[in-house]
């Protein structure tokens, strides 16, 4: 990633935490003045939104840096890292989503629900919307995994609050308030699949999970005259920080020059079709017709 992108998601991440610290502090209050788990429980799920919007912030520091001899392919996957303890965070908070909710079954404690409470939720909503859509947009554009993966906690965010909104109306329609603790363990499992939806995402970085199609790549090499055969197709990384190594069948007589030409225009054209944040590394091989 370019060193501009780190400074637009830097952008992007501060605007969505002040966003965040916003909503999440509406819900805590309105929902302990209420007595409502369920719209606390959201208020927190919202908090670990600006918290994990920090670790990105953090995550994104280290990965602007540039390469060294100690990190000769860049520091991008400090991206990755800040994404997994997300990941982590979310996990966390689920579990105590899940015990206040037990302890609310033993103890139930009916809301007070005031109107006021409805209409902060809902305004709370539609920023959350519009802070998932704001970050995935720019997330995708910006091929940043520490944007894409806050969105999805966003995301989840925004089925949760719905979910608070319908258990409010349903205890002030004459419902138990057994209710609201039930909506709140369907909030932790909300929580929960946003992190392992970040967890699955981010750990094939690591675990160097293939990253493109290799038929494409395939394709796309053999469209040179100069290219026979190839194999040993390979990539790892992200769309945005991509590495491909490939074995190269080419005419015999090439000299180094036209080798290296050729490597170069094949490297050119994948950045054209495929991602432009593409690192190609080539083997060579000569190529001997067996028919002739």
């Amino acid at each position: 990633m370019a060193t501009e992108n780190y400074v637009k998601v830097r952008r992007v991440l501060w605007i969505i935490l002040f966003a965040n610290m916003a909503v999440a502090a509406l819900k805590i209050v309105i929902g302990t003045m209420i007595k409502s788990a369920g719209m606390s429980a959201d208020g927190f799920h919202s908090l670990t939104d600006g918290t994990s919007n920090i670790v990105g912030l953090i995550g994104i520091w280290f990965a602007s840096k540039p390469v060294d001899d100690e990190h000769p392919y860049g520091h991008r996957k400090f991206e990755t890292l800040a994404a997994l303890f997300i990941a982590a965070m979310l996990f966390f908070i689920a579990g105590k989503i899940i015990v206040e909710a037990i302890e609310r079954f033993i103890h139930p404690v009916k809301p007070d629900i005031t109107m006021q409470s409805l209409i902060v939720l809902l305004a709370t909503l539609f920023i959350n919307i519009f802070v998932c859509a704001f970050e995935l947009k720019k997330g995708k554009k910006l091929n940043s995994l520490i944007l894409v993966s806050d969105s999805m906690h966003t995301r989840s965010d925004i089925f949760v609050s719905i979910g608070v909104l319908v258990s409010l109306i349903c205890v002030r329609l004459g419902l138990p308030p057994v209710i609201d603790s039930i909506t709140s363990l369907i909030i932790s499992f909300f929580i929960i699949y946003a992190a392992y939806e970040i967890f699955r995402d981010n750990s094939g970085v690591l675990v160097d999970k293939a990253v493109v199609d290799t038929g494409e790549i395939r394709k796309i090499t053999l469209g040179f005259d100069q290219v026979k055969d190839i194999h040993n197709i390979r990539s790892r990384g992200s769309e945005g920080d991509l590495y491909i190594d490939m074995h190269i069948m080419t005419e015999p007589g090439l000299s180094i020059e036209e080798s290296h030409s050729l490597i170069h225009r094949i490297e050119e054209r994948i950045q054209e079709e495929v991602s432009k944040d593409v690192q190609l590394i080539a083997h060579l091989e000569p190529f001997h017709d067996e028919r002739v």
